[in-house]
């Protein structure tokens, strides 16, 4: 029986840590992305369209509002790539949204290739 996968990974821009905790079942993700410690921020959960069909992936803010747009964002992302249901927490203490969603964009490509790697060395 497999169990979750788990993936810590950070990035530093702008002498700030940003972090990323992916944990991964088999029907789902959770993402914690955070600046300079591990933190649950807004949160938002995004629900991949069934198999076979066309369209957006729906999408809703949880808790919280401060980063809703990038939550959001980042969680129809990782579920419209993964077509797994995804909740992703955004947690900023001082850097604008806007200016944080490329740094977060970078931190989920790392961990995407980590996991990829943890694959291929599997097989």
């Amino acid at each position: 029986m497999d169990r979750a996968k788990v993936i810590k990974e950070e990035i530093v821009e702008q002498d700030t840590r940003f972090l990323a905790v992916y944990v991964e079942a088999k029907n789902s993700c959770l993402v914690m992305l955070s600046e300079k410690e591990d933190k649950m921020g807004t949160l938002a959960l995004a629900v991949p369209n069934p198999k076979g069909l066309v369209g957006p992936v729906t999408s809703q803010t949880l808790l919280g509002e401060r980063n809703a747009i990038s939550a959001r964002m980042l969680a129809e992302y990782i579920a419209s790539k993964k077509g797994k249901i995804t909740m992703v927490s955004v947690y900023l203490e001082r850097l604008n949204e806007i200016h944080a969603q490329k740094i977060f964009m970078d931190l989920i490509e790392k961990v995407f290739i980590k996991e990829h790697q943890k694959e291929s060395i599997k097989t």
